[in-house]
């Protein structure tokens, strides 16, 4: 699809779900606060440096956008996991077999609890009455979740009061997180109508959710129960005005580089002796200054022996922390492979980060940067100096682990 077919096409201002297709054959599918600036942002001049190759040739298979306006980002984050795990597109080309991303799991129990789990705990699906996901960002995920908690109160860790030697409700109850199975303030058929609730809204069928509870208001106003229809009205009311600040401001910080007026650059390196004792780690500068408070090791996990899978790797599980500054520009050392892998991971990971890799020669002196130009021209000192910290900090560390 070119920038010109682009051009023609209206999208909104306002969160959804979009999809590349070729044909009726979906190639990506991804979230978005605004449409309109989102797709806009694959047709960019500079889109290579800031996707890369792999999504370059997605943009030009495609023959055409669809997109799924929501009414809130929370919903586009649930529907985009949904759709994702529907369909499977294949440049949305998550490792399938990495037990590190977050699910939603709702157990099979006579009154189900809802947790947020890791894909290696998933071992036994059968002991799941609906998993959801996999989410990429977990910081991300966790922030929903607190908004859906507010919708539809559930249990995590609480007994049912039947197991219970007391009937005193838990810290989730007193706060209104939890519906009283502990308690006993809510039934076995209640708290199961409950879940069914939540299950639809969580697979991003909030049309079909909100149908269903009118009709249920009315059949409770119609026998004259009117608490229980008062408390769906409530229920329905929050799903129509869903406060996600928090996840709008997260996303934005996210795909920017996070708040911070900083110029921040992370550098990452990869060392090992033939397959031994394997590590990552993250080296930052801000502002021209090493600043070492923020430097990060990583032991990798990857059963084969592969740098850009180790880089994968490293990239994944460090974007798995929100609470850590985003950056403005990202340095890999290697070359081409080195570089693509960095894009691919990223843009699986709904993040714009410029990736700069520092070629070495036989010496392993630096002989090139391939990357965006003009950055590159403009902070070629600090991308050099960071990388050979990089580099410095990992032999170290792997001499270390070698050492033990």
């Amino acid at each position: 699809m070119t920038s010109e077919q682009f051009k023609k096409k209206k999208l909104p201002r306002q969160p959804g779900v979009y999809m590349f297709m070729s044909g009726s054959k979906i190639l990506y599918i991804g979230r978005a606060t605004s449409l309109k600036e989102r797709v806009s942002s694959y047709f960019s001049k500079d889109i290579n440096d800031a996707r890369g190759p792999i999504i370059v040739a997605m943009v030009k298979k495609a023959a055409s956008i669809k997109v799924t306006p929501t009414d809130s980002v929370l919903e586009a984050l649930l529907l985009e996991a949904h759709l994702i795990k529907t369909w499977k597109p294949p440049y949305n080309s998550r490792e399938k077999d990495n037990k590190s991303f977050n699910y939603i799991a709702i157990t099979k129990e006579n009154f189900p609890r809802v947790s947020l789990v890791r894909g290696r705990q998933l071992e036994r699906e059968e002991s799941y009455l609906h998993i959801f996901g996999p989410f990429i960002n977990g910081g991300l995920l966790k922030d929903a979740m607190k908004i859906v908690r507010k919708i539809f109160p559930f249990r995590d860790k609480c007994l049912p009061a039947t197991e219970r030697e007391s009937g005193k409700p838990c810290f989730n109850r007193q706060i209104g997180l939890c519906p009283g199975v502990c308690s006993g303030e809510i039934s076995r058929k209640e708290y199961g109508a409950h879940i069914r609730n939540l299950s639809l809204f969580l697979s991003g069928k909030k049309q079909n959710l909100v149908s269903s509870l009118r009709r249920e208001m009315k059949r409770y106003a119609k026998g004259l129960e009117f608490e229980k229809a008062e408390r769906i009205k409530k229920t329905l009311f929050s799903l129509e005005h869903i406060q996600d600040v928090a996840l709008i401001k997260h996303a934005r910080e996210m795909a920017s580089g996070g708040p911070s007026d900083a110029f921040r650059i992370e550098a990452y390196d990869v060392a090992h002796i033939s397959g031994t004792s394997v590590v990552g780690v993250m080296t930052v500068m801000e502002n021209g200054e090493v600043k070492k408070s923020d430097y990060r090791k990583f032991k990798v996990k990857s059963a084969r022996v592969d740098d850009t899978k180790s880089l994968k790797e490293i990239l994944t599980r460090r974007f798995g922390h929100p609470e850590w500054p985003s950056p403005r520009l990202i340095v890999v050392d290697g070359g081409v492979a080195q570089r693509n892998m960095a894009l691919k991971t990223l843009s699986e990971l709904n993040m714009h980060v410029p990736v700069v890799a520092v070629v070495k020669d036989e010496h392993h002196k630096p002989k090139n940067i391939l990357g965006n130009g003009r950055m590159v021209q403009e902070r070629k000192r600090e991308i050099l100096l960071i990388n050979s910290e990089a580099h410095r900090f990992a032999i170290s560390y792997h001499r270390f682990l070698r050492g033990k």
